[in-house]
């Protein structure tokens, strides 16, 4: 496809989303052509990073198609609980971690169910959903129950009933330590990678205090830029919201960076829709109470205003 030439850096600096549209369309133009895990092909580049000011309120959601934020902010909250079943999500109408184990359901089975009655099957059957429903070790696992092992004599060793809740941690740590260099949450279980459906994506997140604002740094080893990066950019920034609120501390910057950064080829007509236009509006976050823990939050505490997107565009997940 042609390419535009890149903004002009007051551009850039006028909308922080012409940073998103300008990573698009290097990738597009320049990403080395790959085949990759799921066959159906990226284009690459390794390193990128954008950067979002979260003072008053603003979010990083694009606005040059339509984002879910909903969608997004009840996966996070399902992160918190530690859950790795997709029950509760399904149970919610959030669809977006069902392909996995509806295609292990289909290869195991036989049956060439459809999304929406395996969804629906795993809500109303419990045992239905407890073996086929099981993603794995995946992110809130990580987060709050890191596995912690313990000696049981002869040699032997014995899993802890509860292990390492690292936000737990990390909050109580910016409360008490602010200027330590540990404040990370990381979901890169090398142990338990082979039991995860998908291994984390946004893997590591760097917390940082400097003049009473918390910051927050978000390593993703692998980043689909056209479905997956607006979820990640929202679910860093409410991160870092609500660790902001529960420490005392006024948001600060979001820092993105991402490692194998891709579009995948059957993406092209999305890329095309969205490179054609143009970024406009300036949506904010108000967090409407403030809950005991980090672990309290409800979806209905979480008021996004100013939030007026282009139409959505969409494009298929590669699994």
């Amino acid at each position: 496809m042609a390419t535009a030439a890149l903004p002009t850096d007051s551009r850039e600096q006028a909308h922080w989303e012409w940073q998103y549209l300008n990573l698009m369309r290097r990738i597009w133009a320049e990403g080395n052509e790959r085949v990759d895990r799921t066959g159906v092909g990226t284009r690459s580049v390794l390193g990128a990073q954008i950067r979002f000011d979260l003072a008053g309120g603003a979010m990083p959601l694009i606005t040059t198609k339509r984002v879910y934020w909903k969608t997004a902010t009840r996966e996070f909250l399902w992160f918190l609980t530690g859950d790795t079943n997709i029950r509760a999500l399904c149970a919610q109408g959030v669809e977006i971690w069902t392909d996995w184990p509806l295609d292990r359901y289909r290869k195991d089975s036989g049956e060439n169910i459809s999304r929406e009655d395996f969804s629906r099957r795993i809500v109303e059957d419990a045992d239905f959903a407890a073996r086929w429903g099981e993603l794995g070790p995946v992110y809130g696992k990580q987060w709050v129950n890191w596995p912690v092992y313990e000696p049981a004599g002869d040699g032997l060793f014995r899993q802890r009933a509860q292990g390492i809740n690292q936000v737990a941690d990390v909050a109580h740590s910016l409360r008490h330590n602010p200027g330590s260099r540990r404040h990370i949450v990381e979901g890169w279980n090398v142990a338990e990678l082979d039991r995860m459906a998908l291994p984390p994506c946004h893997k590591t997140y760097q917390f940082h205090v400097a003049d009473g604002r918390l910051s927050c740094a978000l390593y993703q080893r692998s980043c689909d830029v056209a479905l997956g990066l607006p979820f990640n950019l929202w679910g860093a920034a409410l991160f870092t919201r609500m660790l902001a609120q529960q420490c005392d501390l006024e948001p600060g910057e979001l820092v993105w960076m991402g490692g194998d950064t891709h579009l995948y080829l059957n993406h092209a007509d999305l890329v095309e829709a969205q490179l054609a236009r143009e970024p406009d509006g300036a949506p904010t976050l108000e967090i409407l109470r403030r809950p005991d823990s980090m672990f309290d939050y409800r979806f209905e505490d979480f008021a996004v205003t100013g939030y007026t997107p282009q139409a959505a565009i969409s494009a298929p997940v590669a699994v």
